[in-house]
């Protein structure tokens, strides 16, 4: 079966002052009807200019992203109805508000934008999105500072949903919002899905929360996905050192309580890299041997849905 998203051998590089810096690195990955898929990482990984390159905002170097088996890289960008079926949910539900509007009218953009109906029906449409994410009509008239920090990104959301997209992407949705709300928003997002049949792909870099919202999950160090498979798979049983590294970093609420730890022994750095394609994550790696510093790394599989980019993982 196509995929409804479906990315090969993406390369996003940028030119700096010391050279190339490589942001996406050989990226394969798929995303179904209806599925989430939890992109997890540490800042800076690569996670959100992945992102932005599915919606056409960063322009990738190589490889394709096809959308029901269509290009969304094509010489002029992604086609109207491809933008349509592809919606963003910002980090910052602040700054991606713009200031001098109202929810109203910040809800309704996406209609006016492609003509949707009539001014009478785009009105009764954003009423609708409104109490669809948990907002009160009267409040369609406010402006963006008048709203707390989750209220703002239910209006994100209800503006993402609405063109009716297939795919929506949310970068680090909850990120800036208090613990409690951050529950409330991935709930909402939840129930989203199932009434609608929306697929997401959810950025975090909290691999707890993903493991609890997300149908699979997608691993990425330094531009690499390293890991991916089934969430329930890859929390039970992380193959990858990096993987590991973030389930042992959760916080605990109770600090008496045992940790799961993977230590085995061994020191960081102690292998050196020799090859340009080696593990990339060889210089904080306790597990790491000879071959690691020399020798390309392969996809290992570790179960029906669930690899390792990792010459260790079992």
């Amino acid at each position: 079966m196509t995929p409804l998203l479906a990315i090969r051998g993406l390369n996003c590089r940028f030119e700096t002052r010391a050279g190339p810096l490589w942001a996406v690195r050989d990226v394969n990955l798929d995303i179904a009807a209806g599925e989430t898929l939890g992109l997890v990482g540490e800042s800076g990984c690569g996670k959100s200019t992945l992102a932005r390159s599915i919606v056409g905002l960063v322009r990738p170097q190589a490889g394709s992203i096809r959308l029901d088996g269509e290009s969304l890289l094509g010489s002029g960008g992604m086609s109207l109805a491809q933008r349509r079926q592809v919606q963003f949910v910002f980090q910052d539900p602040f700054s991606s508000l713009n200031p001098r509007r109202t929810a109203a009218t910040l809800i309704g953009e996406p209609l006016d934008v492609h003509r949707i109906g009539t001014r009478d029906e785009r009105r009764v449409r954003v009423k609708e999105l409104m109490r669809r994410v948990g907002l009160r009509e009267e409040w369609g008239q406010r402006y963006p500072h008048e709203f707390s920090g989750g209220q703002r990104q239910r209006i994100g959301i209800a503006r993402a949903l609405a063109l009716s997209p297939r795919l929506i992407i949310c970068d680090e949705p909850v990120s800036a919002l208090d613990v409690s709300i951050q529950a409330q928003v991935v709930n909402l997002l939840a129930e989203l899905q199932q009434e609608l049949g929306i697929a997401y792909l959810f950025i975090s870099h909290d691999i707890a929360l993903v493991e609890l919202f997300a149908h699979r999950v997608a691993v990425m160090y330094r531009g690499r996905i390293v890991e991916q498979g089934d969430s329930g798979a890859v929390w039970r049983d992380p193959a990858h050192p990096f993987t590991r590294t973030l389930i042992e970093a959760i916080p605990l609420p109770d600090p008496a309580a045992p940790r799961r730890s993977f230590n085995a022994g061994g020191q960081p750095g102690a292998v050196a890299r020799t090859n340009e394609e080696a593990c990339a994550f060889l210089e904080s790696c306790r597990w790491a041997a000879e071959t690691c510093g020399g020798v390309p790394v392969p996809w290992r599989n570790i179960g029906p849905d669930h690899a390792a980019f990792c010459h260790g993982a079992q």
